[in-house]
């Protein structure tokens, strides 16, 4: 835990942030849109991955990827976005939040667009055989999909990924700079560490998943 001191100058309310950072530009506050417009339909089309955010009953937040070929969220009208929800290890943390609080927030990402587009609303979690169908790939359909009511969608800067460099080809780094997801996991969880036979299977079997388990 840190020393105690360090929390003495907190900002603990929205007028002290304003004392520091000053109101927002206007075309940043007018560019919020409670609907979807044709720009930001396009954004969807084009995006084959976002991240969405929720929270639970108890106050715990989650943000969660969500991925496939675009164009993968369905969107039915200018307020209304299905998401497809794909096989994963049924923690289910996303959807929980959703039965517990139907608020979340989505930020779609296009591969080279370093804007993004960020939407807000309300979700609920749906079984239309009409919108799994639409979804389904590989002759696989999601077993439930996440409806979002938008309430709000504005176009975002691009000046994270600028200072990221997300998308720049000389910004990667080899998958070896870290060990193996298996055995990362496996040395969290395992409290005298595994043998190497054990984080073999465990890596076997994450790249099975990703060869059979997609959708």
């Amino acid at each position: 835990m840190p020393d105690d001191t360090i929390l003495d100058d907190a900002i603990r309310d929205e007028g002290e942030l304003r004392a520091l950072f000053g109101r927002p530009h206007a075309l940043a506050v007018r560019k919020s849109l409670p609907r979807l417009d044709h720009y930001c339909r396009d954004f969807i089309a084009l995006s084959p991955f976002l991240c969405i955010g929720t929270t639970g009953a108890d106050g715990r937040a989650d943000v969660s990827p969500r991925g496939d070929p675009a164009p993968f969220v369905q969107v039915l009208d200018d307020r209304t976005l299905v998401i497809p929800d794909r096989p994963g290890n049924n923690r289910l943390d996303t959807l929980v939040n959703i039965v517990e609080n139907p608020a979340v927030a989505l930020i779609f990402f296009i591969p080279g667009f370093e804007d993004t587009l960020r939407v807000n609303g309300k979700a609920t979690i749906v079984r239309n055989p009409e919108l799994l169908r639409r979804a389904e790939i590989n002759g696989r359909q999601p077993k439930v999909a996440i409806r979002v009511v938008v309430e709000e969608a504005f176009l975002h800067c691009a000046k994270a990924l600028k200072r990221s460099k997300l998308w720049d080809p000389t910004s990667q780094l080899d998958r070896k700079t870290l060990p193996s997801l298996g055995r990362m996991i496996l040395e969290q969880t395992c409290d005298a560490g595994p043998d190497e036979a054990t984080v073999a299977a465990a890596d076997a079997d994450i790249e099975q998943d990703y060869k059979t388990g997609l959708y």
